[in-house]
């Protein structure tokens, strides 16, 4: 009788540790699917194929466009009529035309956005609309000061067919065709690894006020390359000219960014509107030395998949194909050579052993402007 008894004790036990076990399991299995369900939002397709995480948003799927869907942005380009600015939108222009209907591109029209106030020499090669410049002394000798206001005039009088728009600037090259990287409501942005909000919290305050959250809500990019819808671009374009302002007449500010100050404003100003960057490290490579602020800054040495070129300060090499840093090299290329008149046609190629980079820089500025008309007039 007792062993009947304990008997009896035991099956309901045995059942309950089932029933729990089987629960628990249960929760685990589903917890996992529901993770992995988040974490696929996060993930892209990157240019080479791979995947990588989305270090900004879960990109919601309603947004994403079907893959062989076509969405075409328009390309702008802010400029000025100085000879330095007009040689490197006419490479950059030259390199558009033979991108643009490539397959894989939503490239569409082109304009060059002209805020010198007067029409130049080259408005009959480059589709080019005037606006007017700052009013004189208000950007202080910061010319990039003028590009927001160039934007805000830009949307204002042009017809713009397109419903995004690429903000690009005159010394980028098209290396391949470019897709719409863009998503719906999400921008997508080249990420600087030198704009670093988190590193300026007092000073980004002055902007960025704490009720908006914490600085990290603001991306750490530029305005270019950026491709972003044209009725966002229209809300943000208005706070950006006036951020990049209040910034240039605040002094610690003004000393905290100096060249990159328009950067960090398109940046707090696209944050004031709650709007969030899709970062692709694919947008663009950079081919430079030295910056000023740096002195061996990270930068590409491979093509790949990327499509843009973005060159900046100058390339010294010996003829060995080593790096000269801080030194003039036996072979150079430095669009700052170049301020008062076009570079040549034909440079000489690096020698041997010099990175795949700026090899393909060269011999992309050779092919320009051998087929330019008039390339040195």
């Amino acid at each position: 009788m007792i062993v009947r008894k304990n008997m009896g004790l035991a099956s309901p036990l045995v059942l309950v540790t089932l029933v729990l076990g089987f629960c628990f399991a249960t929760y685990n299995l589903v917890t996992m699917i529901m993770h992995n369900r988040a974490i696929s939002k996060w993930v892209e397709d990157d240019a080479n194929g791979g995947i990588f995480f989305d270090p900004v948003i879960k990109m919601p799927e309603n947004v994403r466009k079907p893959k062989n869907a076509r969405l075409p942005f328009h390309v702008a380009v802010t400029a000025t009529d100085a000879t330095y600015s007009q040689w490197q939108c006419r490479i950059m222009y030259y390199w558009y035309k033979k991108k643009k209907d490539l397959p894989g591109s939503d490239m569409g029209d082109f304009t060059r956005i002209l805020h010198s106030g007067s029409p130049d020499n080259f408005m009959d090669e480059i589709p080019t609309i005037v606006v007017d410049p700052l009013p004189e002394g208000l950007d202080r000798g910061y010319i990039v000061l003028n590009r927001p206001w160039a934007f805000v005039q830009w949307l204002e009088k042009a017809t713009i067919e397109e419903d995004y728009i690429l903000m690009a600037e005159p010394d980028h090259i098209f290396i391949n065709p470019l897709p719409n990287l863009a998503s719906g409501g999400f921008p997508a942005a080249f990420p600087f690894f030198y704009i670093k909000p988190a590193d300026y919290e007092k000073v980004l305050r002055k902007f960025f006020p704490e009720e908006m959250g914490p600085v990290t809500n603001i991306d750490p990019i530029g305005n270019s390359p950026v491709i972003i819808k044209k009725d966002l671009l229209k809300k943000i374009a208005p706070t950006w000219m006036n951020v990049s302002l209040k910034m240039k007449d605040d002094p610690e500010t003004d000393e905290a960014f100096g060249w990159v100050l328009e950067m960090y404003a398109y940046a707090v100003g696209s944050a004031l509107h709650g709007v969030q960057h899709i970062l692709r490290k694919d947008f663009m490579l950079q081919v430079w030395q030295l910056e000023p602020y740096f002195s061996k800054p990270p930068w590409d040495l491979e093509i790949g998949k990327k499509f843009i070129i973005h060159y900046t300060y100058g390339c010294d090499y010996n003829m060995k194909g080593e790096l000269m840093y801080g030194e003039i090299g036996e072979w150079r290329f430095d669009k700052r050579s170049f301020l008062r008149g076009p570079p040549p046609r034909n440079l000489s190629l690096p020698p041997p052993g010099v990175p795949e980079s700026v090899v393909t820089l060269v011999k992309m500025v050779n092919e320009a402007t051998a087929n330019i008309p008039n390339w040195e007039a």
